[in-house]
């Protein structure tokens, strides 16, 4: 898996992961203790209770394999089945992480994934379909909202948009949707 390869700033005091969890379905704060603690959990949409009950009710299910995170959908969207992606899923709040990504990438950009895959089981308990058809992946209105919610944690962490351009480029887009993410999330193109 790439990695930024400008300065990655570090993530807020506070904030940790438990590495070495092995695969299989952990309690979300089993593998980021403490992360409802953190001021940028506070920032999450929703009340105090709804952010609690997620905090909670979430779990982490580490896998093999070369994946990032993503909220495990409940049954496979259409979207996934004809792109070949055949996604983890589960009728829990489950949000799938390779055991890869957690054990070596830099924690910043673990903290910013988390956020940024609650934001989206908040989306998803809010009645919206995170994987709806009919918009490119950097215009879906629920990505757009879930990295402007990420962009600004890491903005507040000393990113640059030299870091977020290369955090924002993911492997299953286009260069051109790649900018098109950038413009949405308000991040400067070189």
């Amino acid at each position: 898996m790439p990695r930024p390869t400008a300065r990655t700033p570090r993530p807020p005091e506070g904030f940790r992961v438990a590495r070495t969890t092995g695969p299989g379905r952990h309690r979300l704060l089993e593998v980021f203790p403490g992360l409802d603690r953190l001021p940028a959990f506070a920032l999450l949409p929703g009340t105090p209770a709804e952010r609690a009950r997620l905090a909670r009710r979430s779990y982490v299910e580490v896998v093999p394999g070369p994946v990032w995170m993503y909220v495990a959908p409940h049954e496979i969207p259409p979207l996934l089945k004809r792109v070949g992606f055949l996604p983890y899923t589960s009728p829990r709040e489950v949000i799938v992480v390779g055991r890869a990504h957690l054990h070596r990438s830099a924690a910043l950009i673990l903290y910013l994934d988390i956020l940024h895959e609650l934001v989206h089981v908040l989306q998803r308990r809010a009645g919206h379909d995170l994987w709806v058809e009919g918009y490119r992946y950097g215009d879906r209105p629920t990505e757009i909202e879930a990295y402007r919610f990420s962009v600004a944690l890491a903005r507040r962490e000393g990113a640059s948009d030299a870091f977020l351009r290369e955090y924002l480029r993911v492997n299953w887009i286009s260069d051109r949707e790649h900018a098109l993410l950038l413009r949405n999330v308000g991040v400067k193109a070189r």
